[in-house]
């Protein structure tokens, strides 16, 4: 008899996986990308920029930025452009938002890649807990503002980059900002990105009557600048330990393409996608009932009411 893995393990086998890949050309697509200085959005732009997308980079950092479009210019002839906004303070993600509405008439794609994990616990100036905010609070209101712009490009695409942290899960709605509760910062990423699928759900489910798909990936274990903001013994933990387990983040930039210009993904929505496969996320992530009070709770705390 032929042992079955458990469908809550399968996850294990699935990032070994053969990966999926497409040709198709994105010439003419106009995508909107944050996170992509460093790591796996940076790859991702590499591989839009010469699948002939043009780009959006939202940003944190303007000189970042701006090597990143000399990089990408030198290698291809799509238009660049850079909108700057700080993850952790929603006021500017708003104003990004109006940015790329101002200037933009369609948006073809929408990458939500920034992201971060910070060992100690950390406030917002707005007091939201860091993690959660940029990780879930700000995807998901440039996501929402950006919306109805995208419902106007037949066959438009969001992928919002989540994680196997997800997994860690740690999401209390009644205590996002880890004030009754020992801050574990491992839990504290789990319960940002548990938020980010709930509401990808919820995406979906109002997207059902238009040709806009949503998806979550996780990206694989690969080589980021992720928690780089934390102190030296974690900066050389993760560079010197961790990173010999890693994989280049160029796979997550070839699976990032493959979800946002294979053919026969154009009606493929409010799906978990490991890298290319997909997957069934953690039972947490999927309980429905609580995907609609995350989604009024984040309408709540970022200000936008659809």
């Amino acid at each position: 008899m032929k042992f079955k893995v458990p469908e809550r393990l399968e996850f294990a086998l699935n990032r070994k996986a053969e990966q999926k890949t497409t040709n198709a050309s994105l010439e003419g697509k106009l995508c909107v990308i944050s996170g992509a200085t460093s790591g796996v959005g940076l790859e991702a732009a590499k591989k839009l920029a010469a699948g002939g997308a043009d780009l959006v980079l939202v940003a944190r950092n303007l000189e970042k930025a701006e090597s990143v479009c000399s990089f990408l210019n030198s290698r291809s002839n799509v238009k660049i452009d850079i909108v700057l906004a700080d993850f952790s303070y929603l006021p500017e993600v708003k104003k990004a938002a109006e940015i790329i509405l101002n200037k933009y008439p369609k948006i073809d794609l929408l990458i939500n890649s920034a992201g971060i994990f910070i060992t100690k616990k950390t406030k917002t100036t707005e007091g939201f807990e860091m993690t959660f905010c940029v990780n879930h609070l700000a995807p998901f209101l440039l996501t929402s503002m950006l919306l109805e712009r995208i419902k106007k490009s037949p066959g438009a695409r969001i992928i919002q980059i989540n994680s196997q942290g997800h997994r860690f899960n740690g999401f209390d709605i009644n205590d996002i900002n880890w004030d009754k509760r020992f801050y574990n910062p491992y839990k504290a990423y789990g319960a940002s990105k548990t938020a980010q699928l709930l509401t990808v759900w919820e995406f979906a489910e109002r997207l059902k009557k238009t040709r806009v798909t949503i998806n979550a990936m996780h990206p694989g274990e690969v080589k980021t600048n992720i928690g780089n903001n934390n102190g030296p013994l974690y900066r050389w933990y993760s560079k010197n330990i961790i990173w010999h387990f890693l994989k280049d983040a160029v796979i997550a930039g070839d699976a990032i393409y493959y979800l946002a210009a294979a053919p026969e993904l154009k009606d493929t929505s409010g799906r978990y996608f490991n890298l290319t496969i997909d997957e069934k996320p953690a039972p947490g992530a999927l309980d429905r009932e609580m995907s609609k009070k995350v989604w009024e709770l984040s309408e709540e705390l970022t200000a936008f009411k659809s």
